[in-house]
């Protein structure tokens, strides 16, 4: 019998690269230091805590590349996926999950699999020489003690950028005189609540937030930057009084019921639980003081009353230059029986940081096979994840990344563009269909 391939971390791409090799015939131990330490943004103990946003954004495979990635996850036997779906809340076209379901769905799977074994345990250190095959799944909020760890063993220093998390309302303190449910163009149904704001609202409210006070930052936190896909609302309003109003806060595709006069700015709440009880706000990610935050948002129409679950909030995140520090398997450079997983790598999001568990766990299964690891093809999503971040991106300019149909080599035919997407996510299907099917070669 194999040694057991030793995971650090709990989180999304832990338990999808235990249960990918569980899967494969491969036996693991997930070592989780959740509740014997905590993070700055976990709040609870549970394995793949949605510490975020609750979406995993858009479930179109056809339109979208994210879309793509879940159908993509979902052919490759996915846990993640399969949870989210079993576990989904209202959120038009997106694939949206009741946080504590979802947690208790993938941690029930993973306790009742014979081929997995979960340690209540802090690694605060390298990982201990007799693990022969180990993956560091400990996300962007990786402990110092093993982040120091991994610099010296990389030799290299991590990068970091600031992540924020938005503000979750119960639903019965919002005022449906004012608010009303609907989603964008009517899709996926009356699965948000809308809070209008008129010309002078909006402007007062922008005024507002950029007056207000924020979390002061220690003075070697100052030069760390934001992700793009996920600055704080008074960050994207201090680059210019429309910003909002075009990015999050856009009016179209709404109708509101008790005004005939088009909003200039509207604030969407989505589903976060299953009983429908908590709403998040849409891209309203804050670095705001508390008090700051329920003072300017009780001045939005239909949440002058609002009661809040959890205020904004925001937390470093840490990852590695991983072109320059991992090799096509994930595995570190400088002591190949480490590889990395999830968010620690530089992928960006919920989606992709599973998906990288999911890839990173059939490597550390072919290995045990000893069998050859054939990556995926460049034109599917996961192939184009897995490359930029090992071998297709600037290690100069790396920065954390989300799945596109960027990153994948362009359509050799001419087209309308309406079509290139649908194109784009045809053959990245053929081609992962083609993946699964190949069998694996003896090393």
């Amino acid at each position: 019998m194999t040694n057991p391939v030793h995971i650090v971390g709990g989180g999304l791409a832990g338990c999808e690269a235990a249960w990918q090799l569980a899967n494969l015939g491969i036996a693991s131990i997930i070592h989780e230091m959740r509740p014997v330490r905590g993070t700055a943004a976990h709040v609870t103990e549970s394995l793949a805590e949605l510490v975020c946003s609750n979406s995993f954004r858009s479930d179109d495979a056809e339109k979208s590349a994210v879309g793509l990635l879940h159908e993509e996850m979902r052919r490759c036997g996915s846990l993640i996926i399969r949870a989210a779906d079993a576990n989904k809340v209202p959120a038009g076209s997106a694939l949206a999950v009741d946080r504590e379901t979802f947690c208790a769905e993938v941690e029930n799977a993973l306790d009742a699999e014979p081929l997995i074994e979960i340690r209540r345990e802090e690694i605060d250190g390298p990982p201990p020489a007799y693990w022969d095959s180990v993956i560091i799944a400990t996300g962007p909020l990786t402990s110092d003690l093993l982040a120091d760890a991994i610099h010296e063993i990389s030799g290299e220093d991590s990068l970091a950028f600031f992540d924020a998390i938005a503000p979750i309302i119960h639903r019965d303190s919002i005022d449906f005189d004012k608010a009303w449910f609907q989603s964008r163009y009517d899709k996926g149904g009356k699965d948000y609540i809308n809070c209008p704001l008129s010309t002078d609202q909006y402007y007062a409210f922008i005024d507002a937030l950029v007056a207000a006070d924020a979390m002061p930052f220690h003075q070697w936190e100052k030069e760390t930057p934001y992700f793009e896909g996920c600055l704080p609302i008074e960050v994207m309003a201090a680059r210019g009084r429309e910003t909002l109003a075009f990015g999050p806060m856009k009016p179209v595709g709404l109708t509101n019921p008790h005004n005939p006069a088009k909003p200039h700015a509207v604030i969407q709440l989505r589903q976060d639980n299953t009983l429908a009880s908590l709403f998040n706000m849409v891209g309203f990610q804050t670095k705001m003081k508390h008090g700051d935050q329920i003072k300017l948002f009780r001045t939005i129409p239909g949440l002058e009353n609002a009661e809040f679950a959890r205020l904004g909030g925001i937390h470093r995140n840490t990852f590695l230059n991983s072109p320059r520090v991992l090799d096509s398997e994930l595995r570190m450079k400088s002591e190949p029986r480490i590889r990395f997983a999830g968010q620690i790598t530089g992928v960006e999001g919920y989606l992709e940081s599973a998906a990288c568990g999911l890839l990173c766990g059939r490597m550390a299964a072919a290995e045990r096979h000893a069998v050859t690891w054939v990556a995926p093809p460049l034109s599917t999503a996961l192939g184009a994840l897995l490359n930029h971040i090992t071998v297709g991106a600037d290690s100069d300019t790396f920065q954390p990344m989300n799945i596109n149909f960027g990153l994948m080599p362009p359509l050799t035919e001419r087209m309308k563009r309406k079509d290139r997407k649908p194109a784009y996510a045809r053959r990245a299907l053929v081609d992962l269909d083609h993946w699964i099917g190949t069998p694996q070669v003896a090393q």
